[in-house]
């Protein structure tokens, strides 16, 4: 087993039976101050509140370690204070799910190939993944949406974090960086999965590519005018939210 990079301590708690938990206020943190990820549903008073996918995958990269392909699959979206487990791994290759306490699946994960346990390199690969993930709307997802002449439904958006994975050409990294490859949207009916593609390069030389894919319901057709004001919103919501904590951080922010 790996250390859990020092850096994510203030994203969650460790229970005395092994569980680990998310509270709202933590999860909320790490999706805005890691992932400038400003998704409503990760507001801490949100009615549908659920803990950031980045953040669980954050938490089992700590945890297993940075292998070198990779794939994870969200079966279910996580609540806050949901106590999860994370089992004792046999191998470094294989599957890993994590469960709530009746057995239920929220993340199952297959690795292989070679581990690194450094926790500076892990906390690189976290942060810069985070960070690129982080983009997904608006700055990925709006043109692709506006290409196939459809969107989700401004007033009840209802976007899916499926699976991401990747496949690494070497472990020995310094200071990568996740930049975007491609965009596909696969359209049936009201129903739509969006795919992000990335390259991981350092110093210009590409050494590994992943993707994320996402699930869209109540596509309908593209109206520029609510889609502008959508988005507007959105960046309001993130000029308030950096401004007050310039002025006084939240509970659980890092830095």
């Amino acid at each position: 087993m790996t250390a859990i990079p020092a850096f994510l301590d203030a994203y969650y708690a460790a229970g005395p039976d092994g569980s680990v938990r998310v509270s709202a206020e933590q999860a909320s943190a790490f999706a805005k101050d890691v992932a400038g990820d400003y998704n409503p549903l990760h507001d801490v008073d949100a009615r549908r509140f659920c803990v950031p996918g980045d953040l669980l995958c954050a938490l089992v990269l700590g945890r297993y370690g940075l292998s070198e392909r990779m794939t994870f699959a969200f079966r279910d979206m996580v609540r806050a204070d949901e106590p999860l487990y994370l089992p004792e791994a046999e191998t470094d290759t294989g599957s890993i799910a994590v469960r709530d306490a009746d057995g239920g699946v929220y993340l199952e994960v297959e690795r292989a190939g070679a581990v690194c346990r450094d926790p500076g390199s892990i906390e690189r690969f976290i942060r810069e993944y985070a960070a690129f993930s982080g983009k997904t709307f608006p700055h990925y997802m709006i043109p692709v949406l506006e290409e196939h002449g459809v969107m989700f439904h401004p007033d009840r958006p209802l976007v899916i974090y499926d699976s991401m994975g990747f496949e690494l050409e070497t472990l020995a990294f310094g200071e990568p960086v996740m930049e975007l490859s491609d965009r596909t949207l696969a359209i049936e009916g009201k129903r739509g999965s969006v795919q992000l593609s990335f390259a991981m390069q350092e110093d210009g030389e590409a050494f590994g590519a992943g993707w994320k894919k996402l699930v869209i319901s109540g596509l309908r057709d593209y109206d520029d005018e609510r889609m502008r004001a959508f988005v507007e919103h959105f960046r309001e919501r993130k000029a308030a939210y950096e401004a007050e904590r310039d002025g006084m951080q939240p509970r659980g922010y890092s830095g």
